[in-house]
């Protein structure tokens, strides 16, 4: 005997459709520009020398555009993934266990990346 909420738990709008959806367009669009930089902050490097392009990574506006680029790149992608998980797995358990895994990923890589950064920024 289940109520008629009971039923539908898990099943309809759980208030953070709206939210989902907001936060994958404000980091699409603040990956544009932040990606672009990257991209032709990396051709400006071909040919650079460890030294110089360790020094590009020092330099602190390009470790601040560097951590902002992994910290939006990672929340998009664990969005993204999250999304196709919550569309595409329909038992509950595997759900839940599919989005830890996919949020524990992206946070491991993230700060991983971060700390990669920040070491050659600083040493």
């Amino acid at each position: 005997m289940r109520t008629p909420l009971g039923r539908v738990r898990g099943l309809g709008s759980a208030k953070s459709g709206t939210t989902h959806w907001w936060m994958m367009r404000v980091t699409s669009v603040a990956l544009l520009p932040l990606l672009l930089w990257f991209v032709f902050s990396i051709f400006g490097l071909l040919g650079a020398t460890y030294a110089e392009a360790r020094a590009f990574v020092a330099a602190p506006l390009n470790a601040v555009l560097l951590l902002l680029l992994i910290g939006v790149m990672f929340h998009h992608m664990a969005n993204g993934l999250q999304e196709v998980v919550e569309d595409y797995v329909r038992a509950e358990l595997p759900r839940l266990l599919g989005i830890l895994l996919i949020k524990a990923a992206c946070l491991l890589l993230a700060l991983i990346s971060a700390f990669s950064v920040l070491r050659v920024a600083f040493t």
